[in-house]
C-alpha cells in the first residue's frame, strides 16, 4: 500500500491519480472532484495530495493540499 496518492492536473486539462512511486497514473478523470473520489476508492485510508490548479509567477504550480 502506498503512503501517498497524488492528484495532478495534466497538460490536456484532465486529472491523473497516481500512487507514490508509480510510473503511470492509476486513473485519469475529467474533473478534480472525480479524481479525488477515485483516489479515495483506490486508497481509502490515505488522504490524497492534490495539486492546486493555480499557477505561480515562476510558471509552476502552487503547493499541495490534502483533499
Amino acid at each position: 500500500m502506498p503512503d501517498h496518492i497524488f492528484i495532478e492536473r495534466r497538460d490536456d486539462g484532465k486529472y491523473s491519480v497516481k500512487k507514490e512511486g508509480a510510473d503511470r497514473a492509476s486513473a485519469v478523470t475529467d474533473t478534480q472532484r472525480e479524481a479525488i473520489d477515485r483516489a479515495k476508492e483506490i486508497a481509502p485510508n490515505i488522504r490524497p495530495d492534490v495539486e492546486r490548479v493555480r499557477d505561480t509567477k515562476d510558471g509552476g504550480r502552487d503547493k499541495w493540499r490534502h483533499a
